[in-house]
């Protein structure tokens, strides 16, 4: 669903003409581009969200960038986020999309806008947010000796100190040799206006990936529990021992406090996993592998 001919404004209004959908349609588009891939269902989809793409678009306008490329960008987050979304994992498309349409138009931003770019691999990013700080701090530990620093010591002392090639720690002093900027600073005047942080890059898990995780792991907890609530006192025991346990007791131990032989143990933990196997696969098909 390209942009492209298309003024911003006549884009706006059709994307408000587009309809509302409700949780239950949303999760029927999306089975059906998933199972049958039906286009006209992901069209359908994508089509009801264009508003949402578009509101986000117009928060970037402050960079500069022309309205049409930051909609086709956001568009494009939009399609990703269609074609990758999982109907099974209990999260509304509206919210799934809401990260691929931010990263997809901060990648635009961070492409081509004109900021001196800080690095591109993680210690370059680690050595621009720490070179001054090192630099101070080998200053200070120096002059407490008694000894100046040349700028070639400096150099070497912090290449040690954060881990990067001597070449790297010249290429960053180059770059942050200029006046200073404060990443604290609003990038615009306008009320909106977010700071130069906020347009860095996070190394860490995307919003998007710790929602999911997180609704994986609550839902994938009941499910267990319901599994173990199916079980009996003894089965139960063996159970928790033997997985749920930092430190997994052996078969030998158990048997031991349960007056039972090794094999005997053996037998009653594979007729348990068989129950909760039943128990978790009658709740959603994505337990299968847990057995595995």
């Amino acid at each position: 669903m390209g942009v492209t001919g298309f003024s911003d404004q006549t884009l706006s209004r059709t994307a408000m003409k587009a309809e509302l959908l409700d949780a239950e349609t949303e999760l029927a588009l999306a089975y059906a581009w998933r199972d049958q891939r039906d286009e006209q269902a992901l069209h359908r989809l994508i089509t009801a969200y264009m508003r949402l793409a578009i509101s986000m678009a117009s928060k970037f306008k402050r960079y500069g960038a022309p309205m049409n490329d930051l909609i086709q960008e956001a568009s494009v987050g939009l399609m990703k986020a269609a074609d990758k979304f999982d109907p099974d994992r209990g999260v509304r498309f509206s919210t799934y999309a809401v990260w691929w349409i931010k990263a997809s138009i901060q990648d635009y931003v961070m492409r081509n806008w004109s900021m001196v770019r800080t690095g591109s691999t993680s210690s370059q990013k680690s050595l621009f947010f720490n070179l001054r700080r090192v630099q101070a701090r080998l200053e200070r530990e120096a002059a407490a000796e008694g000894r100046t620093l040349d700028r070639h010591e400096m150099r070497e002392l912090i290449t040690i100190e954060v881990g990067v090639p001597l070449h790297d720690v010249e290429m960053m002093e180059g770059r942050l040799s200029g006046s200073d900027f404060s990443l604290n600073a609003t990038q615009s005047a306008e009320d909106e206006g977010r700071e130069w942080i906020d347009a860095l890059e996070d190394d860490g898990p995307q919003a998007s990936e710790t929602v999911e995780n997180s609704h994986d792991n609550d839902t994938l907890r009941q499910w267990l529990l319901t599994a173990l609530s199916g079980l009996n006192e003894r089965e139960q025991f063996i159970v928790r021992e033997r997985k749920l346990r930092e430190a997994p007791r052996t078969l030998e131990s158990l048997g031991t406090e349960l007056g039972l032989s090794k094999e005997r143990v053996r037998q009653l933990e594979a007729a348990a996993f068989g129950k909760m196997r039943k128990s978790l696969e009658s709740q959603s098909t994505e337990v299968h592998a847990f057995f595995a």
